[in-house]
């Protein structure tokens, strides 16, 4: 497992990663004059109501797609998306829907009920196949409900060092899949939805020096609108470098029940079963598993390369009026109706999962500046 140092020395921003990166968070001169009216956060301590901390399943060589025998069984791996499992979701799912078919199985299980699993059973479905998905939990005590629920398919998807040049290009394809997909799915009850999105910074970011606090390893232009730098007069905020865009946002309580929902309509079956060993998996009446496990992915199959970057939230109460996203150095703002989320942090190795008071006092401290410095 790689330590906190070495994780950031080898996500240093070189050849490939560095150019990918580099335009990750290229902006250019807005093209218009409109000025942003960016309402005020309510922020306070006595306005969190929940504090989270999810674990994201890291593999420097990006997620695990691939078959693979097992006696008489067949598994598919379909695991390890770090930071970008929500937006991955529909585009690995179709890899490993590809690679099931191959096997001419039609009863299929599928292990885990994150939003990764839920959307492999999904396209399963789609092709005829018989589903039931075997779960420790459900939601939402998966990780998949403990995230920022934002389109980011290139957050600590994989260290560009490592990873194989021929990932690039299964990367690209598995986003323009899961872009294509989501579309379909906004304007169904808030469970998708489009938001203005601000980066706000003292100073002008050329581009991430750690993938994780968020850095992006690619990026694939044509999807989302590219960032513009909004000139002073644009904005009220303090600080000088300003970019904006408009950004998918998911609301993941509404989500994920959409989800679950609709693979049960369709006849799927979802029995809380832990998988604590290969064992467990033979055990099981299906000749073909996929493994949507995340972590649990790591001792069961050991892989050693997979690893834990958790990231806390603290939920404020609703404000009808905060409908963006926002990130500044140390602290972000997701705006979901579910409550307003605060985060900033990723540390790599950390397997603990309770919360941090001094991490929310710090985002609201970083947050609070930032807004007491606006302009009215």
């Amino acid at each position: 497992m790689m330590n906190r140092r070495h994780f950031i020395s080898a996500a240093a921003l070189t050849g490939m990663g560095a150019a990918s990166a580099m335009a990750s968070c290229a902006t250019k001169p807005s093209t218009n004059t409109t000025y942003h009216s960016i309402p005020k956060l309510k922020l306070s301590l006595d306005r969190i109501v929940k504090e989270t901390v999810g674990l994201r399943p890291f593999r420097a060589s990006g997620p695990r797609i691939a078959k693979e025998e097992l006696g008489a069984k067949t598994i598919v791996h379909n695991y390890g998306h770090g930071g970008s499992g929500w937006s991955l979701s529909w585009g690995t799912g179709n890899m490993a829907r590809q690679l099931v078919l191959t096997t001419g199985e039609k009863k299929i299980a599928v292990i885990g009920c994150g939003t990764v699993g839920l959307a492999t059973a999904r396209l399963l479905q789609e092709k005829g196949c018989e589903v039931t998905i075997y779960t420790k939990d459900l939601p939402p005590n998966v990780t998949s409900s403990v995230a920022t629920g934002t389109w980011s398919p290139a957050s600590r998807v994989c260290d560009p060092k490592i990873a194989k040049p021929e990932f690039k290009q299964l990367w690209e394809e598995a986003t323009r899949f899961s872009f294509r997909t989501f579309q379909f799915l906004l304007g169904i009850n808030d469970i998708a939805m489009w938001v203005d999105e601000y980066n706000v910074f003292p100073e002008r970011q050329l581009g991430p020096t750690d993938l994780a606090q968020g850095g992006e390893a690619f990026h694939l232009s044509g999807l989302i609108p590219e960032r513009q730098e909004l000139s002073s007069k644009q904005h009220p905020f303090k600080d000088k470098h300003v970019s904006w865009r408009s950004n998918m946002m998911f609301n993941i309580p509404s989500y994920l029940h959409h989800q679950m929902s609709t693979f049960v309509m369709l006849g799927g079956k979802i029995k809380v079963h832990e998988i604590k060993k290969l064992e467990d998996l033979d055990a099981l009446p299906e000749k073909c598993i996929v493994n949507c496990m995340g972590l649990g992915a790591k001792p069961i199959f050991n892989d050693e390369e997979l690893t834990p970057i958790s990231g806390q939230l603290a939920c404020l109460i609703p404000q009808p009026e905060i409908n963006y996203k926002l990130t500044t150095k140390g602290a972000s703002i997701i705006a979901r109706k579910d409550g307003i989320y605060l985060g900033g942090n990723g540390l790599v190795g950390n397997w603990d999962t309770t919360p941090k008071r001094e991490y929310t006092e710090k985002f609201v401290d970083v947050l609070q500046q930032l807004m007491k410095e606006m302009k009215s």
